[in-house]
């Protein structure tokens, strides 16, 4: 989740909150990593520089579950004010 805007103004720390809260009401838990992630991208010729706070979420891949995040993401878009947001998806043995 971005630190920050594209304008370069801070989220407002209830966003995440809203956030974190919301994916702990769906799947019952989360991890978050503490260090910002740094990423850089292009968008139509403008460079951006993000700093973000990373969130894991290990679900069951099915069809309910990757409905939850292509609709999440889009809320996720709007709520941080972003032009796109990363999210990742892969298979993951849990034991």
């Amino acid at each position: 989740m971005p630190l920050k805007h594209n304008n370069g103004q801070p989220v407002s720390p209830e966003k995440f909150e809203q956030t974190l809260e919301e994916l702990i009401a769906q799947f019952h838990a989360l991890s978050s990593f503490p260090s910002n992630v740094r990423g850089t991208w292009v968008h139509e010729g403008t460079r951006y520089q993000d700093e973000l706070l990373r969130i894991s979420v290990d679900v069951e891949d099915n069809e309910a579950n990757q409905e939850f995040f292509v609709y999440f993401k889009a809320t996720l878009m709007e709520r941080f004010e972003q032009i796109d947001i990363y999210i990742a998806s892969y298979p993951v043995n849990i034991v």
